[in-house]
């Protein structure tokens, strides 16, 4: 029998790589958006509105004429719905395929791994203060506790998802 004349491929080539960075941060995001949308439907569900908050958002992104009052008061619009479904979807899915690029670069050159823990904070304290900046009376409609459990909830899922994927790299400072 003669030998293979092609060389064995290397485990993990940088389109390899590549790929599992891409086909990871949707796998990601999916989480992250998924944990968000759940934590919400059980507070609105609670609160006897199930869907009440992704109405209120879409309309708010998507309704810009509408004020808030009449926003806050109207009944839940399943259009609205799938449209910020879609929409905070896709934000969750960058956000995932970034996290998931960087995640890549910090297997290789674990000294960057300080910078997207710091990436990640300073990422955290930025939604908050574009969210006060930007949408006050929006963000007090929904309220702070459950924004700021929702992003906890969904960095957590996402890290978890990572931490999973990740199991052998390390961080250096």
């Amino acid at each position: 029998m003669s030998p293979d004349p092609t060389p064995p491929l290397a485990a993990t080539t940088a389109l390899d790589r590549t790929e599992n960075a891409a086909t990871e941060g949707v796998v990601a995001g999916l989480i992250g958006a998924g944990t968000v949308a759940v934590w919400f439907l059980l507070l609105d569900t609670f609160a006897g509105r199930p869907f009440y908050t992704p109405s209120l958002l879409g309309t708010a992104l998507f309704r810009r004429g509408v004020p808030l009052e009449t926003a806050v008061t109207a009944p839940v619009s399943l259009e609205m719905v799938g449209m910020f479904t879609w929409v905070h979807a896709l934000v969750f899915i960058a956000l995932g395929g970034a996290a998931s690029y960087l995640l890549t670069a910090v297997e290789t050159r674990p000294s960057l791994g300080f910078g997207l823990v710091l990436l990640f904070v300073v990422f955290q304290a930025g939604f908050t203060v574009v969210a006060v900046v930007i949408a006050p009376a929006l963000l007090a409609a929904v309220g702070w506790i459950p924004v700021l459990t929702a992003n906890l909830l969904a960095a957590s899922a996402m890290a978890g998802y990572f931490a999973w994927r990740h199991r052998t790299m390390s961080i250096a400072p």
